[in-house]
């Protein structure tokens, strides 16, 4: 007999299932289109799911690969490979198929679910991977797969027996080479547990109130997005989707929906002050609690104005896929501007130069995470253990290549990806500094600073610029956006040609800097 999730009168209640069993009919889920699902329903497809994945032979440990939008379908099988004991893969649906089919083969995935909406991408992706049809499945009606209600709908809505906590195991963006799967062990305790973990982390971030409304603004591919919809439904909030965002439908599903929680990156908040005054004072903001940013540097200016805007509720984490970081409140911001923050309690920062030896505060170097638990056992890459182990130093502090510093009261400031420093008549420049100054001008909507080739200092500094409406590109542009970032900066930082268009994209939606940059370089040996 399966087991069932029952429940005392005295007993605590925390977590997703044990939150579905007390009140079955709350709404927990709206989907972009409107749809709403309650918790008992979504409990239910949760178990079934479990049930339909073992009958296809998944094992604990085994992998749940996602190529989908962001809908009801991810969030079922996201919890049911948390009390399945798997790992769920969510692919970003932006990739080309043989980016796609390559996530796919490297984590060994034993089922992949799709969409209709992709279905050319899925069938070329089909062709590529190892997994038989049998463990393919759609959304809706796409050639070669089978029915993803064919995964679902035939079994029981009854807890599955042997529940097992599983985890999310996703892809780093890859900017040199493949991407890697970062992925933990999983937990030895049983899926409840898990969400009552979960749920203590997450006072972090302001999602530890049951009967809060979270709003899902990016796609549930990126790491902190799907990783806080999950603490979200773990702590007893709704969640709201959002599918393709857009600045103005933003504000109208916070005041619809009194959204209390939701995540950002800094284009958006850019966009959202490019609003006219009268679409911005249009809405009522005032249910928001916490809105929290990462993913990218955020420009002084353009946080200023946001909590401005939205009040003291703006807080800012630094992080990796990898795990550990820093975080940083409002209030704590407009004190040190700029800083994203102290280390969370179960993690440390350390800046060291270039042979590793630790710097004191205010000097710039590398910048290496620490988890205060696990260590260098707290996670690896799939498949990959000479990039685990080069990942690493030997306290088990780990490093994706950024650079910064720590002032005086052990606060963080990050200066930008050593790969994306520039180095200008031997003067170490920081491209993220450039951008936050000119993200400050109205014709600029979003903005990647690099250097190109420069005979007689090694490097020049260039600007990619993506305009605001109401702006037109050219000379005249150029110019302005040149002498207002030398109002701002030393001339030897400010960019000496400006380049305008969409600027392209790697799998997490970060600017690709090198398709940027690529094409100065081409013919020579060397950057610099």
């Amino acid at each position: 007999m399966a087991e069932e999730i029952t429940m005392d009168e005295d007993e605590e209640i925390y977590g997703f299932w044990m939150r579905a069993v007390a009140d079955p009919d709350r709404r927990l889920l709206v989907e972009p289109d409107g749809t709403e699902h309650h918790a008992g329903a979504l409990a239910a497809a949760s178990n079934r799911l479990v049930h339909g994945l073992r009958a296809l032979g998944l094992a604990r440990g085994d992998v749940v690969a996602v190529y989908l939008p962001n809908c009801a379908e991810v969030v079922e099988l996201l919890m049911a490979t948390q009390q399945g004991g798997w790992y769920l893969v969510p692919i970003n649906h932006h990739l080309k198929p043989a980016e796609a089919a390559y996530i796919i083969n490297d984590s060994g995935a034993k089922a992949f679910v799709t969409h209709e909406r992709y279905a050319n991408v899925a069938q070329e992706v089909a062709s590529l991977i190892e997994l038989p049809p049998e463990g393919r499945f759609a959304v809706g009606t796409v050639d070669g797969f089978r029915a993803y209600a064919e995964l679902r709908d035939p079994y029981p809505t009854d807890a599955p027996d042997d529940r097992a906590a599983g985890l999310l195991m996703t892809y780093t963006s890859g900017t040199s080479g493949r991407p890697k799967g970062v992925k933990r062990p999983l937990p030895e305790f049983d899926p409840d547990l898990q969400g009552e973990v979960q749920q203590i982390a997450n006072t972090l971030f302001g999602l530890g109130d049951a009967g809060g409304v979270h709003l899902v603004t990016g796609p549930m591919y990126h790491t902190a997005v799907i990783g806080l919809a999950m603490s979200a439904l773990h702590a007893g909030n709704a969640v709201v989707l959002m599918d393709d965002w857009e600045p103005e439908q933003t504000l109208r599903l916070i005041e619809q929906y009194g959204v209390s929680t939701t995540h950002m990156v800094p284009t958006m908040f850019n966009r959202l002050l490019k609003l006219p005054a009268e679409v911005r004072e249009r809405y009522n903001l005032s249910s928001l609690t916490q809105v929290t940013h990462g993913a990218a540097p955020c420009p002084v200016p353009v946080k200023h104005e946001m909590i401005r805007w939205f009040g003291p509720v703006i807080s800012e984490y630094y992080a990796a896929t990898e795990g550990g970081g820093t975080l940083v409140s409002s209030e704590e911001w407009l004190e040190r501007p700029g800083t994203v923050g102290l280390p969370w309690q179960v993690s440390r920062i350390k800046i060291t130069d270039d042979e590793g030896v630790e710097l004191p505060p205010g000097e710039i170097g590398t910048i290496w995470i620490g988890m205060m638990v696990g260590g260098i056992e707290n996670f690896e890459y799939h498949g990959d253990a000479g990039k685990t182990s080069l990942t690493f130093d030997a306290d088990g502090n780990f490093t994706v290549g950024d650079v910064g510093y720590l002032d005086d009261a052990g606060y963080l400031y990050i200066c930008d990806r050593k790969i994306d420093m520039i180095i200008s008549g031997g003067v170490n420049i920081y491209p993220a500094e450039v951008e936050s100054v000119l993200a400050g001008h109205p014709a600029v909507l979003d903005i990647a600073v690099f250097g190109v080739p420069d005979e007689d200092w090694g490097e020049q500094i260039k600007a990619a610029v993506e305009i605001a409406d109401g702006f037109a590109p050219g000379a005249e542009l150029e110019q302005e956006l040149i002498a207002y970032a030398r109002e701002h900066i030393a001339h030897l930082k400010c960019p000496r040609s400006v380049d305008f268009g969409p600027l392209p994209r790697d799998p997490n939606g970060k600017v690709f800097k090198r398709v940027l940059s690529d094409p100065y370089w081409a013919g020579r040996d060397r950057r610099v």
